[in-house]
């Protein structure tokens, strides 16, 4: 490791990150949920001020703090477009009656009892199709909310199984751009990454299944069967339902099993939810418009502020009119706020060589597997918390460990599965993580809200350090057969 400019000490690296814990937790008590507003984003731009200060003590120039802002920030770039576009499709699919339909349907199918398995199961096998737990929250995951809520259960539970099922799906799918990045960066190939992976992961989704399980059949949620009835009259007298609206779903998946990026996939998406709402609910297009004018005029606008702003469909039904709101684009505005805020954080700690220094300090505390294994964990968590990426979370140890890993004699797959059972699945346990501002933004449920019970994000690191310290499927370099097959790699 080295450092173009004067090393940081240990203290000088931690002066950002004390600053910022203590700020948030000051931030936290004092706005609560409302931090996310816009609090927490000026705490991390002051935090990368502070990092910025200790950065220029330490010789570092002012356009190399930049340009190492401006890296991160572009990094990030594809993720905010992403979220601008399904901001669109979430209200084009709502305007569409694609939403609605999966909540009709849904409502019939599922019952409180095995709902929060089910959910898991269902965003698993899609993210798995898609490699995204992104797209998998933001299609099926909005609709299982709702179906979730309509049967009254509470949303942090129903988040948390959402997003327990789309990250077993992201980790274990090729088409993950994590799951591709791990194996890069250990030094290891993709399918080796992806069946050692397995070992940890497999056990991981069984306990959360299970709890999923005993929370269904313990939970009261006779209100919502109650309520089932009238939010299905409600739904079915406002909009046209039919199997036809489920064809933008089935195309989108079907556009990224093929391999389209995701960004002209959602695209297509949104613009294909606009296209059925013309279809099949066009007095709704209509009535949203708020537009008096010409039936052309009002149907252009209504379609436009699906796309772009705040819209909300009455139907009489309180359940019903608080599932059937979208924000569009201008709804993710303040997620997407959020992620520039934390890029900013992170680059200026990146480029500074702050956070190569505290990793440098984790890894000379490592001695045996185990803690190899639990230091790695607790790098890419930290950086998880610190540098709100989950890229960074990744890559930044990758390097680091990397090295570390071959000395003791260790086959890269070990530190890629790591990197995965820790760093991918407890980004969304972050509210100014990227990905947990995204998923809170997108499911509209707070992070504090579903943490508890994203039971796969929790158990997944801990799996991986108990399979290290009791040396469970750890894969060495000295055994000649994979010695050979890392060769081949």
């Amino acid at each position: 490791m080295s450092y173009k400019f004067q090393k940081p000490s240990l203290f000088q690296a931690l002066i950002p990150i004390i600053f910022l814990v203590i700020a948030l937790f000051i931030n936290v008590r004092i706005f609560g949920d409302a931090a996310l507003d816009g609090s927490n984003q000026i705490i991390l731009i002051l935090s990368a001020g502070v990092a910025s200060l200790v950065a220029l003590k330490l010789g570092m120039k002012w356009n190399q703090i930049q340009n190492g802002i401006v890296k991160s920030i572009s990094s990030a770039m594809a993720s905010i477009i992403i979220l601008l576009l399904i901001g669109s499709l979430a209200g084009t699919w709502l305007l569409s009656g694609i939403v609605p339909a999966m909540i009709y349907y849904g409502l019939q199918i599922l019952n409180p009892t095995i709902f929060l398995f089910a959910a898991c199961i269902v965003c698993s096998i899609v993210s798995l199709a898609t490699g995204s737990s992104w797209t998998t929250a933001a299609t099926v995951g909005i609709a299982l909310i709702g179906i979730g809520k309509a049967l009254g259960l509470h949303e942090g539970m129903i988040a948390g199984a959402v997003l327990s099922g789309a990250y077993f799906g992201d980790k274990m799918s090729p088409l993950s751009d994590t799951t591709n990045l791990a194996p890069a960066m250990a030094g290891t190939d993709l399918f080796t990454h992806i069946r050692y992976m397995a070992y940890t992961t497999v056990p991981s989704i069984s306990i959360a299944l299970i709890l999923f399980l005993i929370i269904g059949f313990t939970t009261n949620s006779t209100e919502g069967i109650g309520q089932t009835e009238a939010i299905l009259m409600a739904i079915d007298s406002k909009f046209n339902i039919n199997g036809w609206l489920f064809l933008v779903p089935l195309m989108v998946i079907i556009l990224i099993v093929k391999k389209m990026p995701a960004i002209p996939a959602i695209l297509i998406g949104a613009l294909l939810g606009g296209v059925f709402a013309l279809i099949f609910q066009p007095d709704i297009v209509k009535e949203v418009s708020g537009w008096e004018g010409t039936s052309n005029e009002m149907t252009f606008v209504g379609i436009m502020k699906s796309l772009y702003g705040s819209i909300s469909i009455v139907t009489g039904n309180e359940i019903v009119d608080e599932l059937l709101s979208s924000g569009g684009m201008y709804g993710m505005l303040n997620t997407v706020w959020l992620i520039v805020s934390a890029m900013i954080f992170g680059g200026v700690m990146e480029a500074s060589g702050l956070l190569m220094r505290i990793a440098e300090a984790v890894i000379s505390k490592v001695k045996s597997t185990g803690s190899l294994v639990a230091s790695t964990a607790a790098t890419t968590i930290f950086f998880n918390g610190t540098a709100s990426d989950q890229y960074l979370a990744i890559v930044v140890p990758g390097r680091m460990y990397a090295d570390i890993y071959k000395k003791k004699k260790l086959a890269p797959e070990n530190l890629s599965r790591t990197l995965e059972d820790s760093g991918t699945v407890t980004s969304v346990l972050f509210p100014w993580n990227t990905c947990g501002a995204y998923h809170s933004g997108v499911l509209g449920v707070a992070t504090g809200s579903y943490f508890f019970y994203a039971f796969f994000n929790l158990i997944s690191p801990i799996m991986t350090i108990a399979f290290a310290y009791f040396n469970i499927k750890i894969r060495r370099l000295t055994d000649k057969q994979e010695a050979e097959e890392l060769e081949v790699a």
